[in-house]
């Protein structure tokens, strides 16, 4: 086969147009077309040009993670919760979504310490299930990704307004009346705060660390002495009656399934960890640092929350907790202790400003190494030769999520976000089964497919019936059916089919249970979202799809044409593959 470069399919609209009639046969050659770890962690990373540096121990991961996780979010989702779900059992309800996100940790842990690149969830997804659901999961990460920092951004000058005692946030917003409703105040300091933010990322992650690290532990400062105040002026009776005696009280007022539901809502408060995994690449000892990173954070941001969760139920009964303002709340009614509310501020400030950075270099490695793999411009996957960063993919992203801040309303920006990061871990999960159960071109791949299809199956029946069934003894039957049929059929999967794979460093431990479950919660709190999400879902990946068909898939064609890219796999020399990786991490 002829030799192209690998602009062809677009050098002219005579060669776009050829290319576009070869559609159904490029698609079938590189939709599910797969990488291998050892292709991510050398060839497909030269295209980057400079390497980024491994600058990175596991205390920066840990906290990048409590960066990425604890931002202004827990200051409003704690009330909601509690309010609306779970009562003062909410505390409970943030140790079953720590769990949760423990859970999904794992699955990422087990990929960054096997593959340290910075692609994260990208990356995971094209060495096991190809090149199309990576571009379809990364496209959707991305655009999360900018819309949540955007949400954020402009959420910062609210929290500025409290910590400086302006009673209204358009103070610092101007107000253009030719514009329409939700995009007419112009927010300057969201913009502001992106784009210093972005100068900082491209400057070095060493340095974008240490930032971190002192706005973190000034972050925790105000949140620990939020937790004291709560304890030393609560009282113990509000984890058991309610303000007005008309509503239920006790520590269960919604009875176990506000629990779930409270935990299903408190979820997206852990969301961030993942954003660590993209650092990988630049790790100094993957093998002990990732780990440590990864699950470390969580577990230290699960106790932080429940004891929030607990310093709030003290501090108020659920029955009159505010829940847009949960803490600042308690005081606004408390003669002498309305600062408090300011000092609230102050803290949610530094927590979005760490939440923010963590989520910009997270944004920036992914889109990197999306570029590597040519299914974008390859110029998005060029890492700085003096900074070590990849300075074109934060630039790109940082001035995107400047322009989105200066104009959208944050209720509009919230009611994106969230879905696509959700589908993502679910995407993992599978994706962690999979790599360890089937080795391409040697191992039956239907055995694990089949049973990844149904448990992921049962689980949405199981979602379905939780969501919309009447309560009585009918739906307890057969929520208790479906809930036996996916322990079966995980049974079944675990002494039938052998793993395929033993992993010489860190995986995730008890497989395939712990990936099993999951994906039966990433499936479960996914039936929890709004109608809106799922037509912004539907909406962007429809996007995305017409991106690849029209573009990616004919940009990777070119790649793999000049030899940037292997079409399949090349498991002709995966012996030699494994060990050349391992020494790698070694």
């Amino acid at each position: 086969m002829a030799t192209h470069s690998s602009s062809s399919s677009f050098s002219n609209i005579k060669s776009y147009l050829q290319a576009l009639s070869d559609t159904p046969n490029r698609l079938s050659r590189r939709a599910g077309s797969v990488s291998t770890s050892f292709e991510e962690t050398s060839r497909v990373r030269t295209l980057s040009g400079g390497d980024m540096k491994r600058s990175l121990r596991w205390y920066d991961l840990v906290g990048f993670g409590i960066g990425g996780m604890v931002g202004a979010g827990v200051f409003v989702t704690s009330g909601h919760a509690s309010r609306l779900y779970a009562g003062p059992a909410v505390v409970l309800s943030y140790a079953i979504a720590g769990l949760c996100a423990l859970l999904s940790a794992f699955c990422y842990t087990e990929f960054a310490v096997d593959m340290p690149v910075a692609g994260g969830a990208f990356s995971y997804i094209r060495i096991t299930f190809g090149e199309f659901l990576a571009f379809l999961t990364g496209a959707n990460l991305i655009i999360d990704y900018v819309l949540s920092n955007a949400a954020v951004a402009r959420s910062f000058t609210g929290y500025l307004c409290t910590a400086l005692g302006i009673s209204t946030e358009s103070k610092l917003r101007i107000t253009v009346n030719g514009l329409p409703k939700g995009f007419n105040e112009i927010d300057v300091v969201a913009v502001l705060v992106v784009l210093a933010l972005t100068v900082i990322i491209c400057y070095s992650t060493r340095e974008s660390s240490m930032l971190n690290m002192v706005l973190t532990v000034l972050h925790l400062v105000f949140i620990v002495f939020v937790i004291v105040i709560g304890f030393t002026r609560g009282e113990t009776k509000n984890f058991t009656q309610a303000g007005d005696k008309n509503h239920t009280s006790g520590f269960f007022p919604f009875g176990a399934s506000g629990v779930f539901n409270g935990a299903a809502m408190v979820y997206l408060s852990y969301i961030g960890y993942d954003a660590v995994s993209t650092m990988a690449e630049e790790v100094r000892n993957p093998v002990k640092d990732i780990p440590v990173g990864v699950s470390g954070s969580v577990i230290l941001v699960t106790v932080l929350y429940c004891l929030m969760a607990a310093s709030m139920s003290m501090l108020l009964p659920y029955d009159m907790i505010d829940p847009d303002a949960p803490f600042s709340g308690a005081f606004m009614g408390s003669d002498g202790w309305r600062w408090v509310s300011n000092v609230i501020g102050v803290g949610a400030s530094f927590g979005i400003l760490t939440s923010l950075l963590v989520a910009m270099l997270g944004q920036a490695r992914y889109m990197c190494v999306i570029g590597r793999s040519s299914v974008v411009p390859t110029w998005f996957a060029k890492v700085h030769p003096k900074t070590s960063t990849p300075v074109n993919a934060s630039v790109f992203l940082g001035i995107c999520t400047a322009a989105i801040a200066l104009f959208t309303d944050l209720q509009i920006l919230l009611n994106l976000v969230s879905i696509g990061t959700l589908f993502v871990f679910y995407m993992v999960a599978n994706a962690v089964i999979y790599k360890r159960y089937v080795s391409v071109g040697v191992t039956n791949p239907w055995p694990t497919l089949s049973f990844l299809f149904c448990f992921s199956l049962t689980s949405i029946l199981f979602t379905l019936l939780w969501q919309f069934a009447p309560p009585g003894k009918p739906k307890a039957f057969m929520l208790g059916a479906c809930t036996a049929i996916a322990i079966a059929v995980l049974h079944l999967f675990h002494y039938m089919v052998p793993q395929a794979r033993k992993l010489e460093f860190w995986g995730v431990p008890l497989m395939p249970w712990i990936p099993s479950i999951s994906i039966f919660l990433n499936i479960f709190l996914l039936g929890s979202l709004d109608r809106p999400s799922y037509i912004r879902f539907g909406f962007f990946s429809a996007l995305a799809v017409l991106v690849y068909v029209f573009y990616s898939v004919h940009a990777s064609f070119d790649a793999e044409e000049d030899g940037t890219l292997s079409q399949k796999n090349i498991e002709l020399v995966k012996e030699s593959i494994e060990v050349q990786d391992h020494t790698l991490k070694v």
